[in-house]
């Protein structure tokens, strides 16, 4: 009779069933966490929405620029002044709806001095940085775009080469260092409108083309860990019942 019992308690699949009772709480847990993401991916989507509508204020002052809460004020709708530096202007490659080409990123010499990289906007393959440079405004302009983060080191699939003078990312930074620039804002301005005194030359970028889309997989993601956990649940539910009638 003891030697039934003992056999009966060793094949009671605790190792299994404890297992899968821990693979029920991690994946729970990830699934709470996306939940979590979720909200705050919302929360985030629904204040860009609120902004990219909101009237234009100026941008922030260099110490705001340069504090780590600059990533809160990406997609913040501005309205800058100046003249621009057009010697500083760079094509940037660039896909869009109107196809494939170029951004035109030409900085801004506001009224404090500083230097504010504008995209000014899209023009098609095979523009020419020459050409890019000379249809640049002169004198006063005023531009209202959208507040972006700088893009450093380059593409998905390539990088920036600034000896080659090939860019396929918006990164101030290393613009500003390869055509000699100091005192530049550590972010960019889309374009939305670009007003001047003077016509604007033919060959002039298409500004406006700001894509604002984010990923926001977090309910799949939470839904797949819930439905993950429960078939654990159910499988160690399972072995314990098969474990006990053993």
């Amino acid at each position: 009779m003891k030697q039934d019992q003992g056999q009966a308690g060793s094949s009671f699949p605790g190792v299994p069933v404890l297992s899968l009772v821990a693979l029920v709480l991690l994946f729970t847990a990830l699934g709470l966490w996306q939940v979590k993401r979720l909200a705050w991916k919302e929360a985030l989507i629904a204040k860009v929405e609120q902004r990219v509508d909101a009237p234009p204020v100026a941008p922030p002052d260099e110490a705001a620029a340069r504090a780590s809460s600059l990533p809160e004020l990406e997609y913040l709708r501005v309205r800058l002044s100046g003249a621009y530096v057009a010697s500083g202007t760079a094509l940037v490659r660039a896909v869009t709806d109107l196809g494939a080409g170029y951004w035109v990123l030409t900085p801004l010499r506001t009224g404090d001095g500083r230097l504010i990289y504008v995209n000014r906007g899209y023009v098609p393959t095979g523009s020419r940085l020459e050409a890019a440079r000379a249809a640049t405004p002169q004198g006063q302009v005023s531009i209202v775009g959208l507040l972006r983060l700088t893009e450093p080191g380059g593409g998905f699939l390539r990088s920036n080469d600034p000896a080659g003078d090939r860019w396929y990312s918006r990164d101030v930074e290393a613009l500003a260092r390869a055509r000699g620039l100091s005192h530049v804002a550590p972010f960019f301005v889309d374009a939305q409108t670009e007003g001047t005194a003077a016509a604007r030359p033919a060959g002039s970028p298409v500004p406006g083309l700001t894509v604002i889309r984010f990923a926001n997989s977090h309910l799949s993601y939470a839904l797949t860990w819930f439905a993950m956990a429960a078939g654990s649940l159910g499988l160690a539910f399972w072995l314990w019942r098969r474990g006990a009638a053993a």
